[in-house]
């Protein structure tokens, strides 16, 4: 019956688990009750802004994961429409992102066989990228996220800019008839490609690119405020798109991009019933988990980037779930994956938003463009025609160029060994390996060594002064009670500080003097079945020697797991309980000291000796001033 007791237990802790701090699945109902005309005039001009700068990076996107343009711009109207349902952020504008489409590109390109399966492939991939954030949310991993280190990111993202800089320069130097795309597949071989084929460089794509640049630097130094991105393309589309398209020599064989038709606006819903699916599933699993977990960590980024400026409450968990669900809608839509951009959203704050319902706005704009975008085709005047390679590709590397945060470089390098480590080998990890392993070597190696500094239980031997009062004992200062030592544990002793508590606690005890040691735990914290173990493996190994162990101050967390572990049994073996004798001692919150005089007490009945004088420092006034 007590194992069924204690399955009841476990399934009530994990409902308890769960009903605490849920994910709502409907939280823009509370935003609709209070909406006015006022709030819909601000959401709708900040709607406005937004779109300009969307649709144009969704091109850009769409570009750098090497997806047709379609993939981009239905993602930037699907996730931005969804996503403000479910989010807790009211200034959350979702889309593709720089770091998302190069990791897909990435994924693909060091996987050739799946390549050439990409229109099954990727609405697939969206799909589980959906999937798994949904079910992150519903689990409250988002509240992990905290623990991975800021260096990590910086790393992670400075790499990404280096990679996405380098593949566009292909495009900008006009090389991309040139090289040898499978020699290409890693960032040292596609550097020796550029290098290789430098001397065949197309100028008149280097001045395309060149005079883009000068547009948009143009733009960014006299109205910084502009959606500058935006302004940057659509100019360098009509003049050098324009010489493209009409055939002016010598740019009428630069490359452009395609207008896509409106019969590529239909849905196209994953397959989930064709043969070989989960051998699919099992290939994308490890790229789509990297995705959903960049995903969720840029938008949680993003909201507190931006909870740090309007005052609102950040729910990292609701809005890993906003990203789940614009993530499964853009997989039915047709799109790529969704994160949270932080450049629209920002745009989107900047611009005077009042509510979510600014980025549904920003969506339904984004979809009549994609619209108005297929339907020009049919006019003889297909947009998408006039945006050159070479100038996206262009604008491209000057958005990666922002990518790095020389700040945040700078204060991870000099901060701690340990965050220059983290920095460094993500950054490196990146250039030598895929993006979508790339992240989790930076995380592996960032919990490794947070673990390494949280794993060190500090452990001090005390004694009493002549007034009384618990002091740390001297190194040359004989014990006042030789065959007794206290023992202060404090810190965390989870399962990383187990091992290294054990094998510190059985250097002291080999002092042959030694027969008693009591461990004063009133702050140790985070004790669990690994620790637990380990300290009946102290307990035994003790008794094995004829030694004793006995344990001070233990909080009632401390004590019901010692009971619920089943080793409380084991500290009292020996214990004649009616006789009133334990070997555990709960603390006194009015005088901690108390359970150490206790505890000293059991140890002199242990050793058979009454001679030590033990005096306790009592402070009345502590009471009074805690009451």
């Amino acid at each position: 019956m007590s194992l069924v007791r204690q399955v009841r237990k476990s399934v009530r802790d994990v409902r308890n688990h769960f009903a605490a701090e849920r994910v709502e699945f409907f939280p823009f109902v509370r935003t609709a009750k209070r909406y006015t005309l006022a709030k819909f005039r601000a959401d709708g001009r900040s709607a406005a802004n937004v779109t300009l700068l969307a649709i144009s990076q969704s091109i850009a996107f769409a570009a750098i994961a090497g997806l047709p343009v379609v993939y981009g711009v239905l993602c930037t109207g699907v996730a931005a429409l969804v996503a403000p349902f479910f989010s807790a952020s009211r200034y959350t504008i979702l889309g593709p992102t720089n770091a998302t489409a190069f990791m897909l590109f990435s994924f693909f390109a060091s996987n050739p066989d799946l390549a050439g399966r990409w229109k099954e492939l990727v609405p697939l991939l969206v799909l589980m990228v959906g999937m798994i954030a949904l079910l992150g949310a519903l689990l409250r991993v988002a509240d992990l996220m905290q623990y991975v280190s800021r260096s990590v990111l910086v790393g992670y993202i400075s790499g990404a800019a280096v990679l996405i800089l380098t593949n566009q320069l292909v495009h900008v130097l006009g090389l991309a008839g040139s090289i040898d795309h499978g020699a290409a597949g890693s960032f040292a071989g596609l550097l020796g490609e550029l290098v290789k084929h430098v001397m065949d460089t197309d100028w008149v794509a280097v001045s395309i690119g060149a005079g883009t640049l000068v547009i948009f630097y143009g733009l960014k130094i006299w109205k910084r405020n502009w959606p500058v991105f935006a302004i940057a393309l659509i100019l360098a589309s009509a003049v050098f798109g324009s010489l493209i398209r009409f055939h002016v020599p010598p740019f009428e064989h630069e490359a452009t991009f395609s207008t896509f038709a409106l019969s590529e606006l239909v849905p196209r819903v994953p397959n989930l019933l064709r043969g070989g699916i989960f051998d699919d599933i099992s290939a994308l699993f490890g790229v789509a988990l990297a995705i959903a977990f960049l995903a969720s960590l840029e938008n949680t980024l993003m909201a507190k980037t931006l909870a740090s400026k309007s005052g609102d409450h950040v729910d990292v968990n609701q809005d890993m779930f906003s990203v789940g669900m614009a993530n499964l809608a853009s997989s039915v839509a047709g799109g790529m994956p969704a994160s949270g951009s932080l450049t629209r959203s920002a745009l989107n704050f900047a611009s005077g938003a009042q509510t979510r319902f600014a980025s549904l706005f920003a969506g339904v704009l984004s979809l009549i463009v994609a619209v108005l975008i297929a339907a020009s085709a049919g006019w003889g005047l297909p947009l998408i025609d006039f945006v050159p390679k070479a100038a996206l590709a262009a604008l491209v590397i000057a958005l990666s160029l922002g990518l790095f945060n020389l700040r945040s470089i700078r204060i991870c390098l000099r901060s701690t060994g340990d965050d220059a480590a983290v920095l460094v080998f993500t950054f490196l990890s990146t250039l030598l390996a895929p993006l979508h392993v790339a992240i989790f070597i930076g995380v592996a190696i960032s919990i490794t060594l947070f673990l390494r500094k949280v794993s060190r239980p500090y452990l001090v031997e005390y004694e009493f002064n002549d007034e009384g009062e618990l002091r740390e004992m001297g190194e040359k200062r004989a014990r006042p009670m030789p065959a007794i030592s206290i023992v202060h544990v404090e810190g965390a002793l989870f399962f990383g500080a187990a091992e290294l508590f054990r094998t510190q606690i059985q250097r002291t005890v080999s002092d042959p003097a030694i027969k008693v040691i009591i461990l004063r735990m009133k702050n140790a914290r985070h004790l669990d079945a690994t620790s637990v173990m380990a300290l009946e493996d102290l307990v035994r190994f003790m008794r094995s020697r004829g030694l004793h162990l006995i344990v001070s101050g233990a909080t009632k967390q401390v004590y019901k797991v010692l009971k619920r572990s089943g080793i409380l049994e084991t500290l009292q073996e020996g214990c004649d309980r009616k006789q009133g004798e334990t070997n555990v001692f709960l603390t006194n919150p009015s005088n901690p000291n108390l359970s150490t005089r206790d505890a000293l007490k059991r140890a002199q009945e242990l050793l058979g000796t009454k001679k030590a004088d033990i005096r306790i420092f009592y402070d009345p006034n502590k009471e009074k001033n805690e009451s």
